[in-house]
């Protein structure tokens, strides 16, 4: 018997009947597998304004095969409008909100499966984190990317345009003109990267991820994927049937072959943990030494994502990679990954590359450790001129990123040094901010090649330069970039993965007995409860809920 017709079979559950037909549910209704919809829409993201629209079509979908949609709201913050200042803190923290919110209400109401809605950059990991928890049919559907604006400088404009083009006089066209339409950023930043990792992992249907937002295609792909939930539930396909090692290894590859956001070194381990399987971070840098970068686009290029979908999008990158992929995991259409990327092509051109011809023979994202990140640090060599690859220099240290922003606007940061911005992790921060504005504000001063910045906050998809975040131990636990002074050489090698600071041991030793933690810097709220349960970096900045 399906979940929810055990709480609403006659005689006993005709309450839970009518509480449904005081909405116009009907027996017939009532009889079928009853699917949610967490829908994340809202007028405050760009990336689900359209997600009204695609429920419409989901559910669709969802009443031809068979079943019965239930909708229900999910909460979803904008890490663009959030960006450089103190709402950032809170964005991060949003995720494991929502794989909360989701668990509870399919558990409250006993649905059979779940259709999640969500396009950008928290909510799509959050709502893959519910589905490995709860281990029933659940499917992703995003509503797909913003069309690019015109052409500025090289490329097709975007939102990070508005930030690199302040003092240009053309900037208010710049703003009417650089997001044309709804739908996630249309560069390759962590909302894009995550949505193609859903596809990639088999919880979204095979070529869905980067369909623009504006497509009729869009409405198509919801319609097949309500079906497809319904299915699934018939079917017994449940959501750790999908999500394996296997499939995560797969994620890991594809977003190292397409150069995706840093990000996903947080989010691919949260997924893993809700699954129960076991995910070590170097899984990262061991599968990127081996997966070559074939795909490239803004910020490591001036293609955007659309241009990747016009070449082909995921499933061109996924046939090529196919001899190092595990192809015999299944997916949410029932069917193996190989199987679905039967017809798919992968065209030699400006965005996607082949295996034999690639644009780099490692991958876009790295592992790194050293005496400064222990238990390790997060980059993006594919959005990092390879002249920086390696990169020493004084550290010029900073204990928040206000601070560090305004040394940077006041000139106290010069060309050759390494900034350290530290207290910013899950912990310190509280809640991991990304560090956006100040490679921003150093790429616009002109050090973009000159200037590298480590933390233990995080970064945004869109940023360049010499970059490392995610250091763990983060500073608020005592970790050795909390130990950092002023002049304190710092060395990143990215082609060795190292970071290190050339301080020698018995020194670091005498400045950690001396440290003291910093108060909180929140004392009240969720931000302070999340400081005192998040987890690492390392670990996905996960909050442990199982014994």
């Amino acid at each position: 018997m399906r979940r929810s017709q055990k709480i609403l079979t006659r005689p006993e559950w005709c309450i839970n009947r009518a509480y449904y037909k005081s909405m116009g549910y009907g027996d017939a209704d009532l009889d079928k597998p009853m699917i949610g919809i967490a829908n994340a829409w809202s007028t405050t993201v760009p990336g689900h304004y359209n997600l009204r629209q695609v429920a419409e079509a989901v559910k669709e979908g969802i009443r031809s095969a068979g079943g019965t949609p239930v909708e229900f709201g999910v909460i979803g913050a904008c890490d663009g409008i959030a960006e450089g200042h103190e709402g950032m803190r809170y964005i991060l923290p949003t995720r494991d909100v929502i794989a909360d919110s989701i668990e509870l209400m399919v558990q409250a109401h006993q649905y059979d499966g779940v259709a999640l809605l969500g396009s950008c950059d928290k909510i799509v990991p959050g709502m893959l984190m519910a589905a490995a928890r709860l281990d029933l049919p659940a499917i992703l559907i995003n509503g797909g990317p913003m069309l690019g604006g015109p052409i500025i400088a090289g490329r097709k404009a975007d939102t990070t345009s508005i930030i690199e083009g302040v003092g240009r006089d053309d900037l208010i066209a710049m703003e009417e003109s650089c997001a044309p339409s709804c739908g996630s950023c249309s560069f390759l930043g962590t909302a894009n990267t995550m949505c193609c990792i859903a596809e990639a992992l088999g919880m979204s249907l095979t070529g869905s991820a980067m369909i623009p937002a504006t497509h009729s295609e869009r409405f198509r792909v919801a319609r097949q994927a309500g079906e497809a939930i319904v299915r699934m539930v018939m079917d017994g396909l449940t959501a750790r049937r999908i999500i394996t090692r296997q499939s995560l290894e797969n994620a890991v590859r594809l977003t190292s072959a397409i150069g995706g956001s840093t990000n996903a070194a947080l989010h691919v381990p949260a997924i893993a943990y809700e699954a129960e399987l076991e995910f070590d971070i170097d899984l990262f840098d061991d599968l990127s030494r081996t997966t070559p970068l074939i795909a490239k686009m803004n910020p490591a290029a001036s293609a955007n994502v659309i241009d990747f979908y016009q070449s082909g999008g995921v499933p061109a990158v996924m046939a090529e990679l196919l001899p190092l992929l595990h192809g015999d995991v299944l997916t949410v259409t029932g069917k193996t990954m190989a199987q679905n990327l039967a017809n798919a092509s992968s065209p030699d051109n400006e965005v996607i590359k082949t295996l034999a011809s690639p644009f780099s023979t490692s991958g876009g994202l790295a592992i790194l450790r050293g005496s400064l990140a222990p238990d390790s640090a997060a980059t993006k060599p594919a959005a990092i001129d390879s002249s920086m690859w390696t990169f020493q220099g004084p550290a010029r240290v900073f204990d928040s990123e206000e601070l560090a922003n305004q040394a940077i606007m006041d000139g106290v940061v010069k060309p050759g040094d390494v900034v350290v911005i530290r207290y910013e992790g899950p912990k310190g921060g509280p809640g991991m901010p990304e560090m956006f504005k100040a490679m921003k504000l150093i790429h616009g001063l002109g050090m973009g090649k000159e200037v590298a910045l480590v933390t233990d906050g995080r970064f945004s998809g869109t940023n360049n330069g010499c970059f490392v975040g995610h250091i763990s131990p983060e500073a608020q636990e005592g970790g050795p970039i909390a130990l950092v002074r002023d002049n304190d050489m710092i060395k990143i090698d990215i082609p060795l993965k190292r970071l290190d600071i050339e301080v020698n041991a018995e020194e670091l030793r005498r400045r950690y007995e001396a440290w003291r933690a910093p108060p909180p810097r929140v004392r009240k709220g969720y931000l302070f409860l999340y400081s005192q349960l998040a987890q690492s970096a390392d670990k996905g900045a996960i909050i442990r809920n199982r014994a």
